[in-house]
């Protein structure tokens, strides 16, 4: 069994304050086994710059799990990676070294299709501090970039190239424009174009800079200069692709290794900290790997190979079809830091579902809610022992679920739903909900990736 804590879970998003350094770019940094760290800090945090004000949990949670929506559709569809031509913004664009040790804090925010947490790098020389979402479902960067054609309000002062010494434009005859699933070619200067799930897009110039987090840096990172940007990125200066892919940031920043830890979203202690962590470093030791899949039509995305889940120490009867990757590239399971539920194949999350309810029973139950279909009333209680959920890979690799990985609290006054759903679409995807708490530790070269719960410190 697992105990919920029901009052410290609806007490963490009270007000609590930290010091205002702990978001700058410059301080709160350590030097922790060759890496640098800064503190995390919570989206929902009342002192968050990405924190919409006066919004109450279930206002947030309701408009959450839209973008959650958005975005499940967004990757299960192949329209997001071969987008029609005659919808191109590229032509209405503006024509104008190693990652070892290198670390940033992870701050949980709002952004498109659900992506929620976001990294503060310094970008050009001398650099400049801007707030970047995470993104392990994307590859290519990209920033918005002066002069705008259209730009969205950020936080920071939109990047100017003008302003940057290691600035440099690529040609369309680059390895890295040739690269690009959309490109197009002005002045032989090589342009891109992104496309999302919601209606977003980023458009403009392909570029070189050096990003940095204090005086760690890489040089020569291909990124999108973006002169033409719409969309729900509430805040944040452009996107930090984490994906497999060739143009993604820790394939271009020679760092195979990478680990992150997704801090719980309804946690407001001020020592929730944690790190993305790119080279050696980013492997705590002893770390236990399951093997990432290939999928040669999608590249992009972390697939894993998951066995099955238990439910009270109970292994579930999911046929193995229910999470096989064919060989057409459907199907499978991948690793998504942008999604916030997991969504399960529909026969695999029903029996997920019927198990979990069995087993809570005697448990005073509520009204669904958005997509969640199983919750209870916790608001005469303080606490509640709930039944153990985990996952299973490959490799006998357990993750064992906390409860506040499967418990997701909906209001104020004490509602929680089980959180978890069922899909019909042609892949599963384990959320940051479940993620949340655990560090996941992707080491691309080698094809594999570790879970290390309780390694967010």
């Amino acid at each position: 069994m697992r105990t919920l804590d029901v009052a410290l879970t609806l007490q963490a998003s009270k007000p609590f304050h930290f010091a205002e350094s702990s978001l700058n770019y410059e301080q709160q940094q350590q030097q922790k086994r060759g890496s640098f760290r800064l503190n995390l800090v919570h989206r929902d945090a009342n002192t968050s710059p990405f924190r919409l004000q006066n919004a109450t949990r279930q206002q947030l949670l309701k408009q959450r799990l839209i973008r959650d929506e958005a975005r499940v559709k967004w990757i299960s569809t192949p329209i997001h990676r071969l987008q029609a031509s005659e919808s191109s913004h590229l032509q209405s664009s503006s024509s104008r070294s190693s990652a070892e040790g290198l670390a940033s804090p992870v701050l949980s925010g709002l952004s498109f299709g659900s992506a929620e947490y976001f990294v503060r790098l310094g970008v050009g020389t001398p650099a400049k501090p801007i707030y970047m979402v995470i993104d392990t479902g994307s590859d290519v960067p990209w920033l918005q970039c002066k002069p705008c054609r259209r730009c969205y309000d950020q936080n920071d002062p939109i990047f100017d190239p003008k302003q940057s010494s290691s600035y440099q434009q690529l040609k369309c005859t680059s390895q890295q424009c040739r690269q690009l699933t959309m490109r197009a070619c002005q002045d032989k200067q090589c342009m891109y174009e992104i496309f999302y799930g919601d209606g977003s897009f980023t458009a403009g110039n392909l570029a070189m800079e050096t990003f940095s987090v204090g005086d760690s840096a890489v040089e020569r990172v291909a990124f999108g200069c973006g002169h033409d940007n719409e969309g729900l990125f509430v805040g944040a200066g452009g996107l930090l692709g984490l994906g497999a892919g060739a143009l993604s940031f820790s394939s271009q920043a020679s760092a195979s290794r990478f680990s992150y830890c997704l801090i719980d979203r309804e946690s407001g202690a001020l020592n929730s900290s944690s790190a993305l962590i790119f080279g050696n470093a980013s492997i705590p030791a002893g770390a236990r790997f399951t093997r990432l899949l290939r999928n040669q039509k999608h590249a992009t995305y972390y697939y894993v190979a998951l066995t099955g889940i238990s439910v009270g120490g109970l292994r579930l009867p999911i046929r193995a079809e229910a999470f096989r990757l064919s060989a057409s590239g459907g199907g499978g399971v991948i690793i998504d830091s942008g999604t916030s539920v997991t969504r399960l194949a529909a026969p695999a999350y029903y029996l997920l579902r019927n198990a979990f309810r069995q087993g809570t029973r005697h448990l005073p139950a509520a009204s669904g809610f958005s997509l969640f279909d199983t919750c209870y009333d916790f608001s005469r209680v303080k606490s509640v022992d709930v039944p153990t959920v985990a996952f299973h890979f490959a490799g006998a690799i357990d993750l064992q679920l906390q409860a506040n990985n499967y418990l997701l609290p909906v209001d104020d006054s004490g509602t929680f739903c089980f959180a978890f759903a069922g899909t019909s679409l042609n892949i599963s995807i384990i959320g940051n909900i479940q993620q949340q708490g655990t560090r996941i530790a992707i080491d691309g070269q080698a094809r594999r990736v570790a879970f290390i719960p309780q390694e967010c410190g």
